[in-house]
């Protein structure tokens, strides 16, 4: 690799501070509240950094990319000693997210404004039309295999298994792959998105580096996109947050359709990580890689819960401690709150004015609430669905569809005094639920208790 010139350091306004930081295609030059990336003279497979104009044109693209993300970080392309090189402010490296979750200090709050920014983007990102096919999505796929096979012939056996899966997993899933990419969910977003890329600003999760040189890393499904960060948070032992991710993702993009074949991507991320963990001579960090893709192909049989109870009574409560408490990622929540809200055209923080309660719009949203269900459920995933429950015919309908899909069902039905109820109701700020202390009443009329043969399904 080209040796980092002088003349570099040498431009900059204190050259006595600078630090240099080194990639294998790049150089960051770190120097008081600002850092200068330079891209290195070379050309490999899959980037061509080979001539200035190349390389010019791959910052002007970089800052392009990562202001769409990061505008307060991403400042502006300028000349060091003769050479392009992309401004950004610089940021402390205790704040980027790999350091925050092995400090335990990653939380479902930034995780929830994350989901929201990321979901938010996405959907206004541009559609890709020209890329994502089910060719390129098989082909980068088997890659992978390629280059383990030829680094790690002692996990021949292992290796082996996987492709089988993931030629198989693909073959149920082409349509799938079709559809989606027929439906706009191919989009230009990140690539890249792992903890390592994603930073702490202003309380803020903020990603960055996104990739530049290299459209088709970047112009992927955005379940594929978020798979990136979602094994991310496995890999630092963190399931539970990852489950959270995922749901609160669910909640403001409403795709729940990515369940279909976000699998299959959370393996291919995991084989990526263990390709160049195997390039870089890490056998350790490789094995560990592959032991997750092992993991993720054989998940745990999914079932379906409901909630019952009143407005106030502690059902999503719940439900989100169990998410946060996973101890796999193989579970989703569905609100009837929110999805009640899509139905009408509404995001999940909108408000109503309480005209989609009607007993129609009920019986439409509990309709929905299955449709979702069995989807993730014969997608592979366990279901929770967050709603009241509160008539039998309603939990029975669902008793129904599990008994239908062949999956365990239970319910989840915590307990408050009405005045309690009540409390929790007139304190409520920022959620989806609209419900106040005048439909609390009419819902303790109007509940049917569990029965004895449904307290026996009680989790």
């Amino acid at each position: 690799m080209p040796e980092l010139p002088l003349p570099f350091l040498q431009a900059l306004p204190d050259p006595a501070q600078a630090t240099v930081v080194e990639t294998h295609i790049s150089w960051v030059l770190l120097a008081g509240e600002f850092a200068w990336k330079i891209k290195k003279p070379v050309t490999l497979p899959f980037l061509d950094y080979g001539t200035i104009d190349q390389r010019r044109a791959c910052c002007r693209e970089e800052l392009r990319v990562n202001r769409r993300f990061a505008p307060g970080l991403y400042l502006e392309v300028v000349e060091l000693a003769g050479e392009p090189a992309v401004k950004m402010r610089r940021f402390a490296e205790a704040l980027r997210l790999d350091h925050v979750c092995a400090r335990g200090e990653l939380d479902t709050v930034q995780l929830a404004q994350f989901a929201r920014t990321l979901a938010e983007f996405q959907a206004a990102a541009d559609v890709a039309p020209d890329f994502g096919t089910p060719e390129i999505v098989l082909a980068d796929a088997l890659e992978n295999f390629a280059e383990l096979e030829r680094l790690q012939p002692a996990a021949a056996l292992q290796l082996a298994r996987l492709k089988a899966w993931t030629q198989a997993e693909f073959a149920r899933r082409q349509a799938d792959f079709i559809r989606r990419r027929r439906n706009g969910r191919v989009r230009d977003g990140h690539g890249d998105l792992h903890l390592g890329n994603l930073v702490l600003l202003d309380g803020r999760i903020t990603p960055f580096d996104g990739i530049e040189f290299n459209a088709g890393f970047r112009c992927i499904d955005v379940a594929n996109e978020i798979a990136f960060t979602l094994l991310d948070l496995l890999d630092h032992g963190q399931p539970g947050l990852a489950s959270w991710l995922l749901s609160e993702w669910l909640v403001w993009s409403g795709d729940f359709d990515a369940l279909t074949v976000l699998r299959f991507y959370l393996v291919y991320r995991a084989l990526v990580r263990a390709k160049v963990a195997a390039l870089q001579r890490k056998p350790d960090e490789c094995a560990g890689y592959l032991g997750w893709a092992g993991k993720l192909t054989a998940p745990p049989a999914p079932a379906l819960t409901i909630t019952c109870g009143p407005s106030g009574c502690g059902k999503t409560f719940e439900t989100s401690r169990r998410l946060a408490g996973a101890e796999f990622l193989d579970t989703v929540r569905i609100r009837s709150d929110v999805e009640r809200k899509r139905l009408y055209g509404l995001a999940p923080d909108e408000a109503s004015g309480g005209a989609i309660y009607t007993p129609a719009a009920t019986l439409r949203t509990y309709a929905r609430l299955g449709e979702l269900a069995e989807l993730a459920i014969l997608a592979g995933w366990s279901a929770i669905v967050d709603a009241a429950f509160l008539k039998r015919a309603e939990r029975d309908g669902f008793r129904a569809l599990a008994r239908r899909l062949g999956v365990p069902f239970g319910i989840i039905a915590p307990e408050a005094a009405p005045a309690e109820l009540a409390r929790r109701i007139a304190a409520r700020r920022g959620d989806a639920s609209e419900a106040t202390v005048a439909v609390l009443e009419q819902q303790l009329a109007w509940a049917e208790p569990l029965a004895a043969d449904e307290l026996a399904l009680r989790v």
